[in-house]
């Protein structure tokens, strides 16, 4: 007798079918997946292992609850098929389609079906559609996130707030939308920040003032009032800093102009920002009330100005950017004191518990890192010719292995994309597609085709560059040939050797200071 097959079912609330009678009920567009599959399944004769279901989520929302546990179970076999009404309810992503659907879920023996697109991995030459459904997709959501974006940009342009939170000092007119007004309690140590700044209190000393009084951060404030604010881990998290405040003395928002912009997405398929050039962002002046009057605004900028200096006239610190606290990961600063140059964690001075802190001057951290630099160098030299001859082989042969793999892979991505194209003119010819559909297609899968390719031309110069550097030697014995005698660090010299420096706190007993130097070769 056949063992009875067991499916799972997948169900998601697509983003313009929204149909709630109220939020905690499950969507009609929900209601109705169900029930078409449960039918679906059972005059197929299967077992339902389970219904998995993800409302309120987009098709390109890898952090969908229900999904991930319905991968994680797939991964370990706990049903024979995957039922979905169609492909993208599933995902929308053309890279996860290739990554499960054509990839892991054959390798783990679960069928994909969905119901309305005909897409079903056991049935050959069903392929093809699922890659097209791919295709559309992904265009999908490329186009929805472009006109998105345009929206928001024209709003930004004209002065509304689009952002999910007000800025520290105003909230949301519930009057009108995209429209601040000030929030009196948290305006109230705005003023007192600039203020403070003003009179001479620097921008350490004023987190510390407000950290001994309890006033929470910005960030901490929005979780207390209510908003939906990632719950603070630590009471570090809690406590403003001195970035917090240094953000806030050149922020124009609090004179009443709009600035909106300042960060852009990576792209429509992660959430990940960048920071965008200044002459990019969306400021028009005059959007909303004032926090702080021109005058004081006028006197802080000035103040800023004055106190901006750099670590040695004209040049910038040898260390900048380079150095970070062993115990709290933050950027240590420079201080100059007496005529010296010091490194110092300033996590330390905005409470007494943030940070133990890390202190070193500049000088000895530089005798260091050339000590240990020059270690480096004679362990490397110790070595036995041969041995180290076998040890850089090898280092090589690793990364052509890489190389080589990676090309063997693109290679079989331009057959599919060139099968895909000849696949097409038949569809075409037998009038399955139409000729408006068959040059979109085409056209895409010729310029992924045209995309391996460029790889594989890369990948064949890098593995040029291994065979070369096999012969000459690889960039650890440059290093020894350019730095065996060298006597003094400069900036060009460190951004190309190292990657970061972790600085520990003075040991009291033996007076030295822990260093870890992460190295670029």
């Amino acid at each position: 007798m056949d063992r009875v097959l067991r499916v799972a079912i997948y169900v998601r609330l697509s983003e313009e079918d929204r149909n709630k009678k109220k939020d905690t009920d499950d969507s009609d567009s929900i209601q109705n997946q169900k029930s078409m599959l449960i039918k679906y399944a059972l005059d197929k004769g299967w077992e339902i292992y389970k219904i998995y279901s993800d409302d309120d989520y987009t098709g390109a929302d890898r952090n969908r609850p229900d999904w991930n546990e319905l991968l994680k179970d797939a991964e370990n076999r706990k049903f024979d098929i995957i039922l979905c009404k169609t492909q993208a309810r599933f995902t929308r992503e053309l890279e996860l389609v290739e990554k499960y659907i054509h990839g892991l879920f054959p390798l783990w023996g679960i069928r994909f079906i969905s119901v309305v697109d005909n897409a079903d991995t056991d049935v050959k030459g069903n392929k093809k559609s699922r890659q097209i459904n791919g295709l559309v997709n992904e265009w999908y959501l490329e186009d929805l996130s472009n006109d998105i974006k345009s929206v928001l940009t024209d709003r930004r342009k004209e002065g509304y707030h689009i952002g999910s939170f007000a800025l520290y000092g105003y909230k949301k007119d519930p009057d009108q939308e995209g429209h601040l007004i000030i929030d009196e309690e948290a305006a109230e140590i705005v003023r007192e920040v600039f203020t403070l700044f003003s009179q001479g209190y620097g921008k350490t000393k004023i987190a510390r003032i407000l950290n001994e009084r309890g006033i929470p951060n910005p960030t901490e404030y929005k979780r207390q009032k209510g908003l939906r604010y990632k719950q603070a881990v630590s009471r570090n998290s809690t406590l403003w800093k001195y970035y917090s405040i240094s953000d806030m003395l050149v922020n124009e928002m609090y004179i009443g102009n709009m600035v909106q912009g300042k960060y852009g997405s990576v792209s429509y398929k992660t959430k990940k920002n960048k920071p965008r050039p200044k002459e990019l962002w969306y400021r028009k002046e005059g959007t909303h009330e004032a926090i702080i009057d021109s005058h004081l605004w006028d006197r802080v900028q000035e103040l800023i100005k004055q106190k901006t200096k750099p670590f040695k006239v004209g040049k910038i610190g040898i260390f900048a950017k380079k150095a970070k606290c062993m115990h709290c990961g933050y950027t240590l600063r420079s201080v100059k004191n007496h005529g010296y140059y010091y490194l110092q964690c300033q996590n330390k001075y905005v409470s007494e518990d943030s940070c133990i802190g890390s202190f070193i001057p500049v000088k000895k951290l530089e005798k260091l890192v050339l000590d240990e630099l020059h270690k480096l160098i004679n362990e490397y030299l110790d070595k036995d010719e041969v041995e180290r001859k076998i040890e850089l082989n090898n280092n090589f042969n690793n990364q052509k292995l890489k190389l080589e793999k990676s090309i063997a892979l693109f290679e079989k991505k331009i057959e599919e994309y060139s099968s895909g194209i000849q696949n097409l003119y038949l569809d075409k010819v037998k009038g399955i597609i139409t000729e408006k559909q068959f040059v979109e297609f085409s056209r895409n899968f010729t310029d992924e085709k045209e995309k391996y390719e460029g790889l594989i031309t890369e990948h064949i110069k890098q593995i040029s560059d291994i065979n070369e550097k096999m012969h000459t030697g690889d960039n650890r014995l440059q290093i020894v040939e350019q730095y065996m005698n060298i006597e003094k660090l400069d900036r060009e010299t460190v951004e190309k050797l190292i990657d970061y420096i972790l600085i520990g706190k003075r040991d009291e007993q033996t007076k030295e200071v822990p260093i870890e130097i992460h190295w670029n070769f």
